[in-house]
């Protein structure tokens, strides 16, 4: 007898509105489309105070993230949320860019960012979602 693979439901709220959840994973699905790398989702309700979602994201150039950035812009236009302010250390780096969307973090990384700071280990504890957890 052979199993089917679990069926993961898509959860929309009573007034049509998404969830976070669904939300994270259409910019998921929007990062992956524009030739994003090693696309993960973590859920890290709990784990800390200001988002519950990751989506972690490997760029190949500064051209590559710019482009994925406008996406995600067009998406929060259409979706109600917005992007918070975030103070950058350096305002000419190119290895990691995050999106602050409140509920959903995006971080834009280039690989050898990705390979040091290792996020989904440090977050170990949050639920993979999508991908596999870790950068490759």
């Amino acid at each position: 007898m052979e199993l089917e693979p679990p069926v993961r439901l898509i959860l929309v709220m009573e007034n049509n509105e998404k969830t976070d959840e669904v939300k994270a994973m259409e910019i998921a699905r929007l990062m992956e489309d524009g030739k994003g790398l090693d696309v993960t989702v973590l859920d890290v309700t709990g784990l800390n105070s200001w988002a519950d979602y990751f989506v972690i994201v490997t760029v190949t150039s500064s051209a590559h993230w710019q482009g994925l950035y406008r996406t995600v812009k067009e998406y929060i236009g259409e979706n109600g949320m917005e992007i918070h302010k975030t103070v950058r250390k350096d305002v000419h780096g190119d290895d990691w860019n995050l999106i602050d969307l409140g509920s959903v973090v995006v971080h834009l990384m280039s690989k050898e960012a990705r390979d040091f700071y290792e996020l989904e280990k440090l977050w170990h504890a949050g639920k993979v979602l999508k991908g596999n957890g870790s950068a490759q």
